[in-house]
């Protein structure tokens, strides 16, 4: 059990998870200008800036004691984000104690308890959605990402994802599939340059586009997306080292992999299923490159319950 009781503890297990603050706090900021802004609903101004219902319900100074509990079965992840969202929130009303019962990366069923909390009434009821929010979305991605893993096992494939993220989100989702067990491709643009099908037309060829990146930016990693085995041969002659197989059947990719696999990185993309994960896995690839782990994962359900 991990037991946090300030903001400075929560963020130090953030960064302990490999998550920077400068990405969680405005995604949390956001959230709960969302929430107590009075927009929408309401007239302009009723209510702003409150929860209108605890306020009306619940005295000031009032606390208690909640759990969050597994509704479903799946991989846990973003627990330090969930203690990182009560404290902050919470904080400033008087004392709070949170209690971490579980860990991320690891598999949870329906009724386990994998937080617990003391604190104001009131702001433990504002914080609950948006804690909930985050912690059901990246346990989703953790456990589609686990899922393929699974699907995976036996061979040396492994699943990495991609820039098909929630705007705002791409962080905590990525820390999502390396809790699921996967394995993460660039953060953004500036991290390593990705040559597709309309770069490939705009310089005039694979090649072409392939050196252009390189005579611009000698140091950043290149991979080089190619629909066919004559471009893979091209590019690998031209010094690519890591090369993605763009909606290729799996007995080409397999003709790639037994001609040029010692002499680059591949990755199969564009249609992959799970059904279909050791049809593609025995064609040797190194990854497997799967955007609905991030833009597609259902939500592993959890719920904040009062039990005094």
């Amino acid at each position: 059990m991990t037991r946090l009781s300030s903001v400075a503890e929560a963020v130090h297990l953030l960064r302990a998870h490999g998550l920077d603050l400068a990405g969680v706090e405005p995604v949390v900021v956001a959230a709960l200008s969302e929430d107590l802004g009075g927009h929408g609903v309401l007239p302009a101004g009723a209510g702003h800036g409150v929860d209108v219902t605890s306020v009306a319900t619940i005295p000031a100074d009032a606390t208690a004691t909640a759990e969050i509990i597994a509704r479903a079965s799946g991989r846990m992840a973003g627990l330090p984000v969930a203690a990182y969202v009560l404290l902050l929130v919470c904080a400033e009303a008087g004392p709070v104690e949170v209690d971490l019962l579980a860990d991320d990366g690891t598999d949870v069923v329906r009724g386990d308890v994998v937080l617990r909390v003391r604190a104001n009434t009131r702001e433990l009821l504002r914080a609950e959605r948006i804690a909930l929010n985050l912690l059901t979305l990246t346990s989703g991605v953790a456990t589609a990402t686990a899922a393929w893993v699974a699907a995976l096992e036996g061979s040396r494939t492994r699943v990495r994802d991609s820039r098909k993220t929630v705007p705002g989100l791409r962080m905590l989702q990525k820390y999502a599939v390396r809790a699921g067990g996967g394995v993460n491709h660039r953060m953004s643009l500036a991290d390593a340059a990705l040559i597709k099908d309309n770069h490939v037309i705009a310089a005039g060829g694979v090649v072409p586009a392939f050196l252009a990146v390189r005579r611009e930016f000698p140091d950043i990693p290149v991979q080089v997306e190619v629909t066919s085995a004559r471009q893979a041969h091209e590019v690998v002659a031209a010094g690519a080292v890591d090369v993605l197989l763009d909606n290729m059947a799996s007995a080409e990719m397999a003709a790639v992999m037994a001609e040029l696999g010692e002499l680059a990185t591949f990755e199969a993309s564009g249609g992959l299923t799970l059904d279909t994960a050791a049809t593609v896995a025995a064609t040797g690839v190194h990854f497997v490159a799967i955007g609905a782990i991030t833009h597609s994962a259902p939500i592993l359900d959890f719920a904040l319950d009062f039990f005094d």
